[in-house]
């Protein structure tokens, strides 16, 4: 009995050995960029330039930071993103959600049909996309506008969010909805009063969802807006890169800066965003 206790421990101890040191590795591998990042925003022009690579910066300075703010209008950058990212969850989150709960809970002709397009246009490539895209915002005279690069992002989200949200609506019993209709509420009412409530680990991961995909974006942003005031973050911190020099301080301190609100928003809500989606997966 003592011999098999002490293998079964000796296997344990192995077992936690191989997990830790695997979870270290990976978080070596994800956090390695961040702290180079880090390291290079805090050192001057020529000691980002030197040879051999200087891992510490020697005499650390936060002078990248300031030129980040003084020499580019990051302010309005953050705005333009803010605006953009916020409307973009907003508006793909609330119209996924009542497209969500329509297809969960009615029966209608063509359902099928149309869910199965929603999940076919997440299969085209957006490179595919963007010249359309280009040309009818180019029509309606929305090409260069925030309003037209929120609308582009919206289109991009709602088929997600609503297949998101018809998983999780899908996994709360249809009794509730029947009791509410038996109180005299209507289809709203239920919607607005006791399914969303219960959605909210949902509704979170596709807020998040929109919000990550709007803020993080650059290759829409780079085809529909071309003057500066205009700009997003992503667009600032690419165009930090000069056509002779790279201002590598200043380029990796705008990237920090510009990651803050999306890791700060992830790490607040990371809890509703997994249960999100391990919910409005497993529902059909």
């Amino acid at each position: 009995m003592k011999a098999a206790a002490t293998s079964v421990r000796r296997e344990r101890t192995l077992d936690a050995v191989v997990s830790y040191s695997l979870l270290a590795l990976s978080a070596l591998f994800a956090l390695f960029p961040v702290a180079w990042m880090l390291s290079t925003s805090l050192k001057s022009e020529a000691e980002a330039f030197a040879l051999p690579v200087r891992w510490i910066p020697q005499r650390a300075t936060v002078q990248a930071y300031v030129e980040m703010w003084t020499m580019k209008p990051f302010a309005t950058y953050f705005y333009n993103s803010t605006v953009v990212s916020g409307l973009t969850a907003l508006l793909s989150t609330a119209l996924g959600a009542l497209a969500g709960y329509g297809f969960s809970r009615f029966r209608f002709r063509f359902r099928t049909a149309l869910l199965g397009g929603f999940l076919a246009t997440q299969m085209i490539s957006g490179v595919l996309v963007i010249g359309p895209y280009f040309q009818i915002l180019a029509a309606v005279e929305l090409y260069n506008t925030l309003t037209g690069l929120i609308i582009a992002y919206v289109t991009i989200c709602l088929p997600f969010a609503a297949w998101m949200s018809k998983g999780y609506f899908d996994s709360i019993p249809k009794e509730l909805d029947e009791a509410g209709l038996v109180d005299g509420a209507s289809r709203l009412q239920i919607f607005l009063r006791i399914i969303m409530p219960i959605a909210v680990p949902g509704t979170v991961a596709t807020l998040l969802f929109g919000f990550l995909l709007a803020w993080q974006d650059l290759l829409w942003a780079l085809c529909l807006i071309s003057i500066d005031e205009k700009r997003t973050v992503t667009l600032g911190v690419a165009f930090t890169v000069g056509e002779f020099i790279v201002k590598w301080p200043m380029l990796t301190a705008a990237s920090l800066i510009g990651s803050l609100p999306t890791i700060i928003l992830y790490l607040f809500l990371q809890r509703f965003y997994v249960e999100g989606l391990a919910r409005g997966a497993v529902k059909g």
